[in-house]
């Protein structure tokens, strides 16, 4: 492993480094040889990555590892760097020859997002990548994507046959996906003021999760199969005007307010935001995917900083039975059933459905069946980076993604950046820190006679005399 930062480090101070991060992260004790072993295989090289003499000493360093560990020539980058600095540094490490695969060695290059802060910049990002790398040589990360729970959704809809045929416009009524923090934009804020909720996180983290809720089966789970499908949900999402930008997304911006008992500033008092920023913190909206599975079904993402607590989920919410068998009892409404993935911080799945309560009269309230991955297979929440990490090393890009999926998903936020910027406001929502966001975001929804989810994996509140186990 080696490390190529401007700091003036020498291999020491980078190993001391990651030991430090290995004892923070992990929860084990490591065994001083296994250190001794890792530690002698990392290395470090201070240099600009605008000089190509960095380059150079990049390649002296990995031919003299490659003749004392075997490591055959293969190289993984990871561009750990401001996205304006992945061409650049891709030309250099083309320009150096570094790139280059021959004799069955691979050569392979990780950006983060954000791909592009618009559709044009993202071709243009793209086409820059793609004139020095063959498309199979870029993995394109989002760490959501290598969490279990979100990677076991297509297992869930594809290997069982109990749910794939009800997973369809007949039995759905809707679905929510909704990405909460409780954080602020931290150290974040010079380049979160620039951006904002829309770019930061919903062509990325908030599409894969559409595009995975909703795609259709592939044919294999080969990498290109599945990045097809869900390509198609992407081209199938309705493109806004102007119009339905206005009637079918809210932005709003944290004000002061308390987070997990701690009084938290608001937006703009945080350092490096304008003080007038118009920055939005907060971002919900109402899709529509119109192909034949999923006509008529609205999809509702949301996402904000500083909410209630942190919670990623993605709730399908199926139609109503008929009441007529209970028109002479006392029950005026069922229960809804509801199918819950979530993805952070408690990973596992939750189906609610309906029972009687017992005793003389009918009472129906909800019960929950309930699956999480830490009582079952004893296994921690891991944030996804290990999973996509070892893909990349052996060239698995199923969990990665492609170019065309990029571009698809900026090609429909652009009308609302669009929309946004032919109209702007001189004034935005604004919502309590530690809240569940705006009023505007409830009215969103509950316009078509729905409701949120409760923020926070929280069981939604009962009808009197209902329970929940």
């Amino acid at each position: 492993m080696i490390g190529v930062s401007r700091g003036e480090l020498s291999d020491e101070d980078f190993r001391a480094g990651i030991a430090a991060g290995l004892r923070e992260l992990t929860h084990e004790r490591i065994e001083p040889a296994d250190w001794s072993w890792l530690a002698s295989r990392m290395h470090h090289i201070s240099g600009d990555p605008g000089d190509p003499t960095t380059y150079e000493r990049l390649k002296a360093l990995l031919r003299s590892m490659d003749v004392d560990h075997r490591t055959g020539g293969n190289y993984l980058f990871y561009l750990a760097v401001p996205a304006t600095e992945f061409a650049k540094i891709v030309r250099q490490l083309g320009t150096a020859g570094l790139m280059r695969q021959e004799h069955d060695q691979w050569r392979r290059v990780v950006v983060e997002k954000p791909f592009g802060t618009d559709l044009t910049s993202a071709k243009e990002l793209n086409r820059l990548l793609l004139d020095i790398l063959n498309e199979d040589q870029i993995y394109r990360m989002d760490h959501y994507l290598g969490k279990e729970t979100v990677q076991n959704l297509m297992v869930f809809r594809f290997a069982n046959g109990l749910f794939e045929p009800i997973w369809n416009r007949n039995h759905i009524d809707h679905v929510q996906i909704t990405v909460a923090e409780s954080l602020g934009v931290e150290r974040r804020a010079k380049y979160y003021d620039s951006a904002g909720a829309l770019r930061d996180m919903v062509p990325s983290h908030m599409f894969q999760l559409l595009a995975l809720t909703a795609m259709e089966p592939p044919t294999c789970f080969e990498a290109n199969a599945s990045r097809n499908e869900k390509g198609k949900v992407l081209e199938a999402v309705r493109r806004f005007t102007t119009e339905a930008a206005r009637q079918n997304v809210v932005r709003a911006q944290y004000g002061s307010g308390i987070v997990e008992g701690k009084p938290v500033p608001g937006y703009r008092e945080a350092p490096d935001v304008a003080p007038n920023s118009m920055t939005e913190t907060y971002i919900a909206m109402k899709l529509a995917i119109e192909n034949w599975r999923w006509a008529g079904v609205p999809f509702y993402l949301r996402t904000g900083k500083t909410l209630a607590a942190k919670c990623s989920e993605i709730v399908i919410q199926f139609k109503q039975a008929p009441l007529t068998l209970f028109h002479d009892t006392p029950v005026d409404r069922l229960v809804p059933n509801d199918l819950t993935v979530n993805i952070q911080p408690h990973e596992g799945i939750r189906l609610r459905f309906g029972a009687k309560i017992p005793g003389p009269a009918m009472r129906i309230g909800d019960v929950q069946m309930t699956f999480n991955y830490a009582d079952y297979f004893q296994a921690g929440p891991s944030n996804g980076y290990e999973t996509l990490l070892y893909d990349c090393m052996i060239g698995d890009a199923s969990l990665f993604q492609r170019a065309d999926n990029i571009e698809a998903g900026w090609s429909i936020v652009q009308p609302l950046l669009d929309a946004w910027a032919a109209d702007p406001i001189n004034q935005i929502p604004t919502y309590p820190a530690g809240s569940e966001g705006p009023s505007e975001a409830d009215a969103l929804i509950e316009r078509d006679g729905r409701h949120w989810r409760p923020i926070g994996c929280k069981d939604e509140s009962r009808e009197p005399g209902g329970h929940a186990n």
